[in-house]
């Protein structure tokens, strides 16, 4: 039985705990926030024997085998270094640091260890990108020629002006850290890397430091060109639409809903037809989480990783995927404060595995 501990009360608690609790291998004994008794109440609310008013408790336990972060980026570090100085395998989210340095450590960290380090790039394991992988990797569409990503929502930072890391730019988050780390990430899966970009970043007009917003031009190795269009405060926004255009063919992704993980409707279309036609996609374990559409991607990347701690291996997407993140969230950041298009370095792992 693999004992897990979880750092982070709130989505550590709402959608780590049930994740794992699909997995008979382990058990989440532990849990850590930044309210002892707070954190108390909670773990015994939902069944878990132990609490921790800080991380560092919980990381040093000898019964906790692995750890699970959901921890804001400038904490990841620390605790998954901790953690992976000590043995035990992590489960971090994204993106993995709030700087460049820091996640540099983690995955060389991961690497030299050989633990299995995974991060929670959870829209790798929606079973609707995964099927526009398959058909992208089958030429489904011929060679791509361009890709359009466009993802309006309001989120509930935004709405309710709150200060923190999903609003900062400066600590790992706002919209660059916060959404479009998925997008980068997902993009270089299912088209290949990315070798240049130009970026420009906003806030709201009365509150400029709060980045709601990205603009993000795109050039991948193989040639396709690329754009992001991303804002976090679009009221009634149109959702989140992906639209991959082929030599042959065309693939939209598209979710009209404010659900960051259901409701994506998949077409194809393919010369000579001029139609896009629906391709079903049937999701029975998301039907097991009704109450929270974001449990079943997370479980399927939680299985995938006690997978890899029982046989003793890394896994993917791993920290080299959440360092390849981060270099596009610097590279962003540079481009949009030099104004400049900037090409990016070699992919030094293959993201695409």
């Amino acid at each position: 039985m693999i004992r897990i501990g979880i750092v982070g009360c709130n989505y550590g608690r709402l959608v780590h705990l049930p994740a794992f609790r699909r997995d008979t291998r382990c058990e989440v004994i532990a849990l850590a926030g930044s309210d002892a008794t707070r954190t108390a109440e909670l773990a015994d609310a939902a069944g878990i024997p132990l609490s921790f008013g800080r991380w560092e408790d919980l990381v040093g336990h000898p019964d906790v085998d692995a750890v699970s972060i959901a921890a804001p980026p400038r904490l990841q570090a620390p605790i998954a270094l901790r953690a992976i100085a000590l043995g035990k395998p992590v489960f971090a989210e994204k993106p993995i640091a709030a700087s460049l340095n820091d996640a540099r450590a983690m995955a060389a960290a991961a690497a030299t260890s050989g633990l299995a380090t995974m991060v929670d790039f959870n829209f790798s394991a929606v079973l609707a990108f995964r099927k526009v992988r398959e058909l992208l990797d089958q030429n489904a569409i011929g060679r791509l020629r361009h890709v359009a990503v466009n993802w309006h929502v309001e989120n509930y930072g935004t709405r309710m002006r709150l200060k923190n890391w999903k609003t900062a730019g400066d600590d790992g988050g706002g919209a660059l850290g916060n959404f479009v780390s998925h997008s980068l990430h997902y993009l270089e899966w299912l088209c290949g890397p990315i070798a240049g970009l130009s970026a420009r970043l906003s806030g709201l007009p009365d509150a400029p430091l709060m980045e709601t917003n990205a603009a993000i031009s795109l050039q991948f190795q193989s040639g396709a060109a690329g754009q992001l269009a991303m804002s976090c405060a679009s009221f009634a926004g149109s959702g989140h639409r992906l639209e991959f255009y082929g030599e042959d063919g065309t693939l939209t992704l598209i979710n009209p809903t404010p659900d960051y993980m259901r409701g994506f409707e998949l077409h194809l279309a393919r010369r000579p037809e001029t139609a896009l036609a629906r391709i079903e996609i049937d999701d029975p374990l998301d039907r097991s989480f009704l109450a929270d559409g974001r449990i079943a991607p997370v479980s399927r990347l939680a299985t995938a990783f006690l997978d890899a701690v029982v046989e003793k291996r890394t896994c993917t997407p791993g920290f080299a995927e959440g360092l390849r993140v981060q270099t596009l969230i610097d590279a962003a950041r540079r481009a949009n404060n030099s104004g400049c298009w900037l090409d990016i370095g070699p992919k030094t792992t293959e993201t695409r595995a």
